[in-house]
């Protein structure tokens, strides 16, 4: 076999020579033998392994216990139980609220304390509930507790094997394996590897003895070493000129992020304002002031997530809090005969996360400049099954254009413009829609080369028991569209769940296409 043994890392020839064919060898053996650190060993085994230089003989699992920062506080000034004991028998019987103060306890961990503690003799309580010591001192699960927080803190852990019956008993209760700020110990399991030399490793290593390598060969000249002149009485690593460099990962924006920031530059350009909103939204925004009735399907349970701290919004902005509950009962101004039903204005007050992007259009109406054109890229979460072209959280771009002379014609050059320059489309269609905000309504579809047609979003001309409630008394163009959708086709994508890939390679690939 050809050994290319000067390519090898000094860690690697170390490893090599210091270990005879047959010996079996683990990292605690190459920390007290060679100095290794618990990286540097790790390191050699991956690299020698991977090589072939070394076989696993054997492994083994075992748990042992580390002390926390909460366990050598314990450690030094005492567990809260036994502090309690300790002032208790300095200063007499004292109440538990008074027993908390002192110490700096919360009160529920005097409670559970002085629960243990009664069941174990150690405390009691008179009729007058004032808790005192019995005496008796410290119980035998405490004195257990004091032996193994002092043991730990001579070296931060301990072995679970080391440990009694009852030891492992008493350290289960104040250990944990996640979440372990709260407990003096946390629990981890530690995987024991012991290796082997392979053939081939048997090979390396009297090659390397053949070559005189022995590790300590320099891999780079320094300052010191060229003015001191050193180096002429110094062995160097061979410089491998077939090594692959150093891959270099440049910063770069997220695809699907540059995306979004291209849409609101090219929005931006054709003179669109930009609006933006917080993600939770009152139940009035999201759905009464887009007329949508307080009864409709659409807002069941299933469909908006609630917000349960605080449930309810302080109040809602007047006028248009009336004008919307007069168009709802009664049509109000706008010609309409509204929904007939009773406003209900305590449910209109309820917070959600936003369903839907038009909640931003319909807030941007009142503050609204006619003639206007404003867009913006939202944020929604609907409870939805996720598949290939929807999710339970999705973005939107949302917008509305204001004017005497805007009509149908306009809106529909919009989304052709979204359709074909945004999303990169060749094959549009526009279906008939119903939304209860918009008259008329229209769907705009693509085709997209992998999943067929699918639905882009939603558009429409704003009803006046929407437009007219909030202060607007001109048409309004209004639109939802999927931007996640919209960026399949520009990414050239097949499932939208790509768009939030946690794999950074499948993101890097991405970008570079």
């Amino acid at each position: 076999m050809d050994l290319d043994v000067k390519s090898l890392h000094p860690l690697e020839v170390k490893t090599l020579r210091h270990v005879k064919p047959g010996e079996e060898f683990d990292t605690e053996r190459l920390v007290m033998e060679l100095s290794f650190n618990i990286g540097q060993c790790n390191q050699a085994f991956s690299w020698l392994a991977a090589k072939g230089f070394i076989e696993e003989a054997r492994r083994s699992e075992r748990v042992v216990y580390e002390l926390t920062e909460l366990g050598r506080s314990y450690a030094e000034k005492g567990t809260p139980e036994e502090r309690i004991v300790e002032v208790l028998e300095q200063e007499g019987p004292m109440k538990m609220p008074e027993l908390a103060r002192r110490l700096g306890l919360e009160n529920r961990d005097v409670g559970s304390a002085y629960g243990q503690l009664s069941k174990e003799g150690v405390l009691s309580m008179d009729a007058e509930k004032n808790v005192s010591s019995t005496g008796e001192g410290a119980s035998e699960r405490m004195k257990t507790v004091r032996s193994l927080l002092e043991r730990a803190q001579k070296n931060g852990e301990l072995e679970g094997s080391d440990l009694s019956s009852e030891e492992q008993q008493a350290i289960g209760k104040i250990s944990k394996k996640r979440g372990a700020s709260g407990v003096p110990f946390k629990t981890a399991d530690r995987e024991e590897i012991v290796y082997r030399l392979s053939p081939n490793g048997a090979a390396a290593r009297e090659a390397l003895i053949a070559a005189g390598m022995t590790g300590e060969e320099i891999g780079a000249l320094s300052p010191e070493l060229l003015s001191t002149g050193a180096w002429k009485n110094k062995s160097f690593r061979a410089y491998n000129i077939q090594s692959p460099p150093n891959r270099v990962l440049l910063g770069r924006r997220n695809p699907y992020g540059e995306y979004l920031h291209w849409v609101k530059d090219k929005l931006s350009s054709l003179g669109f304002e930009e609006f933006d909103g917080p993600l939770v939204e009152t139940e009035f925004w999201n759905g009464d002031a887009l007329f949508m009735p307080q009864f409709h399907s659409a807002r069941d349970i299933h469909d908006v997530y609630y917000v349960k701290n605080p449930s309810h919004a302080k109040e809602i902005e007047q006028p248009y809090l009336d004008q919307v509950a007069a168009a709802h009962e009664n049509g109000w101004t706008t010609g309409s005969r509204g929904w007939g039903y009773s406003f209900d204005r305590n449910f209109t007050r309820r917070q959600v996360l936003r369903s839907q992007g038009t909640v931003l259009s319909a807030k941007q109406l009142p503050q609204a400049k006619v003639p206007g054109k404003y867009f913006g890229v939202v944020r929604c979460f609907r409870y939805d099954q996720v598949d290939a072209t929807q999710g339970a959280d999705f973005y939107q771009t949302e917008g509305i254009v204001l004017g005497e002379e805007v009509n149908l014609r306009t809106l529909l050059g919009l989304l052709k413009m979204f359709a074909e320059e945004i999303a990169g489309a060749e094959e549009v269609k526009y279906v008939p829609g119903y939304f209860p905000f918009t008259e008329p309504s229209i769907e705009v579809h693509i085709k997209h080369p992998e999943l067929g047609w699918f639905e882009l979003g939603g558009s429409g001309i704003f009803r006046p028991e929407v437009s007219k409630s909030l202060g607007v008394d001109v048409p309004v163009l209004a639109w939802g569209l999927g931007i996640d959708r919209m960026a399949l086709m520009h990414l050239g994508l097949n499932d939208l769940r790509e768009l939030f890939s946690p794999n950074i390679e499948n993101v890097r690939l991405r970008r570079n296409q």
